[in-house]
């Protein structure tokens, strides 16, 4: 589709820059092609939202300590006491286990329960990941980061069959440092490196989404050109710094223009559902 499309333009009414455009918005086609046909033809992905259809932790933990994070809670609260994999908590560690696993297409989140490329995380526990995805070329695998700055040390080894995520929850370094929310690298250092990544499939997640500058955010995802985005309010009542529902709903609106949106948890602010209960009850 893409040649035919490209051997009906009218090249000789069409200068560099716009050639440049369309050569990426093709790109960007064949990614949303490829995804597409990998997660329907899944028995989960037939399910409205349900994109990922297995999730595998061959490293768990983390060295951020996200004010919002469910696994560091569910990890150190349960998992810690009952499961044998989880006996160290949220400290990060490989499991040899994990690499006997076998895929068979879909799409995989690698590493739910921590983050992989956050700071404590050798070298080469990522190096041993990425050649076990090679040996799954029809399976698309997600990796997601805070510290996306790391991707940069592996780029001419990721497989072709990866996307690389990274999650940005707002464009306010301040609001960051202010609420406490995360050790991670602030957003705006996450921004600049999703943006200098040159890797066909990006994937950005906002979520928990934190209130943000509407103008600015949308310019930063439009910069890092992700082909798909998840958009979610926190789920765990953390009381996190949220946007008002109107604003979110405005964001999705505009970035839906640009990419695939996959809407999570849209549910009004914490202090507006107060509101609304303190309207009716008082």
């Amino acid at each position: 589709m893409g040649k035919e499309l490209m051997s009906k333009l009218p090249k000789d009414n069409i200068n560099k820059k716009e050639a440049e455009e369309l050569k990426r918005a093709l790109e960007r086609f064949k990614v949303i092609l490829r995804f597409s046909n990998i997660v329907l033809n899944t028995k989960n992905g037939k399910r409205m939202f349900n994109v990922v259809t297995k999730t595998w932790n061959p490293i768990t933990g983390c060295t951020h300590l996200c004010r919002y994070c469910w696994a560091y809670k569910f990890v150190e609260m349960r998992l810690r006491k009952t499961s044998p994999k989880y006996r160290n908590g949220f400290k990060p560690a490989l499991h040899e286990e994990e690499f006997n696993v076998k895929f068979n297409g879909g799409f995989v989140f690698v590493v739910d329960m921590g983050d992989m490329f956050c700071n404590g995380i050798p070298d080469r526990w990522i190096r041993k990941i990425l050649n076990y995805i090679k040996k799954f070329p029809n399976t698309l695998f997600l990796l997601l980061t805070k510290n996306p700055i790391r991707y940069m040390d592996f780029l001419n080894e990721f497989p072709e069959n990866v996307i690389l995520g990274s999650t940005i929850e707002t464009n306010r370094d301040n609001l960051y440092v202010k609420e406490r929310i995360s050790s991670a690298p602030l957003p705006s250092i996450r921004y600049k490196a999703m943006k200098e990544i040159s890797w066909p499939m990006k994937f950005i997640s906002i979520e928990p989404i934190l209130d943000f500058d509407l103008e600015i955010f949308v310019k930063w995802i439009k910069d890092i050109e992700p082909f798909l985005i998840y958009v979610g309010y926190d789920n765990y009542n953390n009381r996190l710094p949220e946007p008002p529902v109107n604003k979110t709903l405005r964001l999705i609106s505009i970035l839906s223009e640009y990419a695939l949106i996959i809407k999570r948890t849209i549910r009004p602010a914490w202090y507006e559902r107060e509101s609304i209960t303190r309207y009716f009850y008082f």
